[in-house]
């Protein structure tokens, strides 16, 4: 007997689901809200919950993450009377293990709660994985953990995997991660950086070539398929492979077998093919651009890497991280952190993603020297920026609230005070951003502001900002 939880606001459904779902031999209950839902999910053992998508309180699939955060880390079915492409790709996305629109058959949803519980059942009876060895990747937040469990599931296996993200996001540690954790471990990891090679080369710098195959060939290169025999493959940047070597390099994947240039002879290479691309190479085959048959082979399997600012909760962990890695290469003492200095790194959205936030902490630590701890200070202008613009902006909301909630109070200004206060929260936030921006320079500060001293030092002690 399953536990079933179901979290709709059509009471008349409930009703009906839980009679049906008793009469499955399972044991239901039922919430109407989101708030409810959440707290039956996390106070009970439920197998399989059923959630809606339109609740009173809000979108059950902005829930979803909650709800498999329980203790008893349920499946979830999502039913929905109103039926979404984009909907139903977020909510497969984010694991849940069903979309069904409404109204729906009993006997689909009882074929679904059976393969889910089938599923749960053989999960639980599966030899836990051996611990996997991720050095390097850092962060323990829900996202992170979902891409790791991904690599734990195919890292044994030798099936081609794409690892797609922006750029920054780790997607060549992922690869090395998995290689490291395969039956392939003592074996090479070759990485090709697809970006960088020329595109008269590239044939010869993968396949390898005779000497005498080409001008300036002087002598035999096995090229990097062959370096890769018993080994993992990396190609990052996959997108950027020339469209007149993909055939071949096609060949080479399907058969494991390739000729180099000026050779007659075919030669043999059992890799693993591991890519990474920050490109939409779904679009690119629309366009022509990558042939469709190689796509489907080079994504056999894919791993989607989240951008930083999707996982905020693992900043502050990177963070000291790297700057005790810092340390250590350049022998210094480690830095100590001020609470709002992690403040300031969780406000800025990171469009670098992790490689830029390494560099932050290169130049943090650059800036400090032998200061003991960090504060937001020593963070680039831009990051300050950023944290003090949401801050700003937050007070604001907070300072207009009463006006939002009581709209009879508006009439009771007089238009010049509206334009007044309307100037005035412009020019404290220029005179922010300005002194920021110019390091609190004053004569810089003039010349970007076209204002004089006098004037600049009015304003600045009108808004009490300091010089």
């Amino acid at each position: 007997m399953a536990s079933i939880l179901i979290i709709d606001d059509d009471e008349m459904l409930c009703r009906t689901l839980v009679r049906y779902i008793r009469k499955m031999g399972h044991e239901p209950d039922y919430a109407q809200t989101i708030e409810d839902g959440i707290g039956a999910a996390a106070s009970g053992e439920f197998d399989v919950v059923l959630l809606d998508v339109r609740l009173p309180d809000g979108n059950g699939l902005d829930a979803l993450p909650l709800i498999q955060e329980a203790p008893s880390s349920p499946e979830v079915v999502i039913i929905t009377g109103e039926g979404d492409a984009d909907g139903a790709e977020l909510a497969i996305k984010s694991g849940a293990w069903a979309y069904i629109q409404k109204p729906f058959n009993m006997e689909n949803l009882a074929l679904q709660l059976a393969r889910a519980l089938q599923y749960r059942e053989e999960k639980a009876h599966t030899r836990p994985p051996a611990i996997l060895k991720r050095e390097g990747i850092v962060g323990s937040s829900r996202e992170l953990e979902a891409c790791l469990d991904l690599v734990a599931q195919i890292a044994n296996s030798d099936v081609s995997v794409l690892i797609t993200g922006e750029t920054g996001t780790g997607k060549e540690l992922f690869a090395k991660t998995i290689h490291n954790n395969s039956l392939r471990a003592g074996k090479n990891f070759i990485v090709v950086d697809c970006a960088s090679l020329p595109e008269t080369l590239v044939g010869s710098i993968l396949f390898g070539h005779e000497k005498g195959a080409f001008t300036g060939a002087e002598k035999p290169r096995p090229g990097l398929i062959k370096e890769a025999d018993g080994g993992t493959l990396f190609l990052d940047e996959i997108g950027e492979l020339p469209l007149k070597v993909q055939k071949d390099f096609l060949r080479a994947l399907q058969e494991h077998r390739f000729r180099p240039l000026g050779v007659n002879k075919e030669l043999e290479s059992d890799f693993r093919l591991l890519s990474a691309t920050n490109r939409d190479l779904e679009a690119m085959v629309q366009t022509g651009r990558f042939r469709k048959d190689l796509y489907f082979r080079v994504q056999s399997m894919s791993i989607e890497l989240p951008p930083l600012r999707r996982h905020p909760s693992d900043i502050k962990e990177l963070a000291i991280h790297f700057m005790v890695k810092l340390c250590e290469r350049y022998g210094t003492e480690t830095k100590g952190f001020s609470p709002d200095f992690f403040d300031a790194l969780a406000s800025y959205d990171w469009p670098g993603n992790v490689r830029e936030l390494i560099n932050t902490m290169e130049r943090v630590l650059a800036g400090a020297q032998s200061e003991p701890t960090l504060f937001p200070r020593h963070l680039p202008t831009e990051v300050r920026v950023q944290e003090v613009r949401a801050s700003v902006s937050k007070k604001e909301e907070e300072e207009d609230a009463p006006l939002r909630e009581d709209p009879q109070v508006v009439t009771l200004l007089k238009l010049q005070d509206v334009r007044d206060a309307a100037i005035a929260k412009v020019e404290r936030q220029y005179l922010n951003d300005l002194m920021l921006f110019t390091k609190r320079n004053i004569k810089e500060a003039c010349r970007i502001s076209g204002l004089s001293q006098s004037r600049l030092y009015h304003l600045l002690k009108k808004y009490d900002i300091r010089r």
